[in-house]
């Protein structure tokens, strides 16, 4: 298995969401970019999984952050696959640094998991931690509205969080949940067809804040749904 294949595995098995809303991507040079993108967000999250000693997660993430900014200072990316692919797919779109830094920021957040103090605080760290990669993929298919889906963002950050750090108990962080994507949905719809894969796994909102997210099957399914009628 290549380098690129490897990582594609990778994110089928920590992120099968956007994994499969990868595959709508036509353009086989544009998916391997995306793929690069979730594979870097997946590798930040690992970090958090990976110790429970603040101070080592502090150490890993500022890795990570030191290497981003040596591949905008024009350095060799460092010798890890994510970090080599980020760095082609940097190249080749032309992507920004500051939603890769926010990123990691949102992990450093993440450390402590403290509850979220209201809903200002909440849609502060979902900026950062779905509304930056959803802003890069959009970036990556040759769509420039990211700022139009920062709703979108914070649905997705709803529908995945602990319960525990949402300022709402349950019933109400899934009203705000389903009001944030409908929120979205325009945005959605003006996007280009080619465009739309970077934002069909937000399809997959409804059911993970009902707590019903369908199989495997059931999931490209809905996908695919969304993908044909441009809607999520």
């Amino acid at each position: 298995m290549d380098a690129a294949d490897s990582l594609d595995e990778q994110v089928r098995r920590a992120d099968p969401d956007r994994w499969l809303s990868s595959r709508f991507v036509a353009d086989v040079e544009a998916r391997a970019d995306l793929i690069a993108l979730y594979a870097f967000d997946q590798e930040l999250s690992h970090v958090l999984s990976a110790t429970r000693e603040p101070m080592m997660a502090e150490i890993r993430l500022t890795w990570w952050r030191e290497a981003v900014d040596e591949i905008f200072a024009g350095k060799p990316a460092r010798g890890h696959p994510a970090l080599q692919a980020l760095a082609l797919a940097i190249r080749r779109r032309n992507l920004a640094q500051a939603p890769l830094d926010a990123m990691i920021e949102a992990r450093f957040d993440d450390i402590e998991a403290a509850p979220f103090t209201g809903e200002a605080a909440l849609a502060a760290y979902a900026d950062r931690l779905c509304g930056a990669p959803l802003s890069l993929a959009l970036a990556v298919l040759g769509e420039g509205e990211g700022a139009a889906f920062r709703p979108a963002a914070q649905a997705w950050a709803i529908a995945r969080l602990p319960g525990e750090r949402l300022p709402w108990d349950a019933q109400e962080a899934r009203r705000r949940g389903l009001v944030a994507l409908a929120e979205a949905r325009p945005a959605a719809r003006r996007l280009k067809a080619a465009a739309f894969p970077a934002v069909a796994h937000l399809a997959l909102v409804v059911p993970r804040l009902k707590g019903r997210l369908p199989g495997p099957l059931g999931a490209r399914l809905r996908l695919t749904l969304a993908v044909l009628s441009g809607r999520i």
